[in-house]
């Protein structure tokens, strides 16, 4: 069965590269799932991350979908508050829990959100101050679980109109990128890095990140693969429960 580790992580990347994401909340419930040691799931997620969000960057941004103004309010807050989460140790039921209330938000926001649009009526300072806050949120959030937030920003820009999808999708690999690089700044202290667990799965995330993020980039419906994304969290949190429970 170990064969199939690598492809389903191979999958993964694929689906969430597609759209713009990294893949980290998924790649990090699925080593849960299957038992990997607690210290080492948060430090080999991002270097996961690290390297899908790298190639979503190369295929997004060359193909002319990258928006630097736009980004770049949600990086000035999210890359200091990565560092600081990423140095805290949660223990290990309260991390599942969080990573587990992630993955059913997300799932929410696929199926029972759906297309539904916001519009903010701020003014110009005002929306930097709101992104400014915003960015901060996630990067707590990407700091403290492993993650690279890409997976709350890219719908959120899409939802308010900020960005189309594509727009989004590039924002996204570069928001992932840089998080993922400052979380795992922040843990590289700690000594959890196993290199005979991160090398094979980083060779299956390469082949499917470089794929799912030339195809998105050019080709897919980001719609169909979004739905294809939510059955693949639906899987991941019914097996996250059965451990937790």
């Amino acid at each position: 069965m170990e064969f199939l580790i690598p492809i389903l992580f191979s999958l993964i990347a694929f689906i969430y590269s597609s759209v713009g994401l990294g893949g980290g909340s998924s790649y990090t419930a699925l080593l849960v799932i299957i038992g990997i040691a607690f210290p080492f799931i948060p430090t080999t997620s991002l270097m996961l991350n690290l390297l899908v969000s790298f190639i979503g960057i190369i295929n997004f941004w060359r193909n002319g979908h990258g928006n630097l103004k736009l980004i770049l309010p949600f990086l000035i807050t999210s890359i200091p508050m990565t560092f600081i989460a990423g140095t805290i140790v949660l223990p290990e039921l309260i991390f599942q829990i969080f990573l587990l209330i992630t993955l059913i938000f997300v799932a929410l926001r696929i199926y029972v959100v759906g297309e539904l649009k916001l519009t903010l009526q701020l003014s110009s300072t005002q929306k930097w101050i709101f992104t400014l806050g915003l960015g901060a949120v996630l990067g707590f959030i990407a700091g403290a679980l492993g993650i690279g937030g890409g997976i709350y920003l890219v719908p959120f820009l899409v939802m308010t109109g900020l960005a189309s999808q594509k727009e989004a999708s590039a924002s996204g690999v570069l928001f992932i990128w840089v998080n993922s690089l400052t979380g795992l700044i922040a843990r590289t202290q700690a000594g959890t890095f196993n290199a005979q667990l991160i090398l094979p799965l980083a060779g299956a995330v390469g082949v499917g990140g470089f794929f799912g993020s030339w195809f998105g980039s050019t080709k897919f419906s980001p719609h169909t693969i979004q739905k294809i994304m939510g059955g693949v969290i639906i899987i991941a949190i019914v097996f996250l429960l059965r451990k937790i429970l």
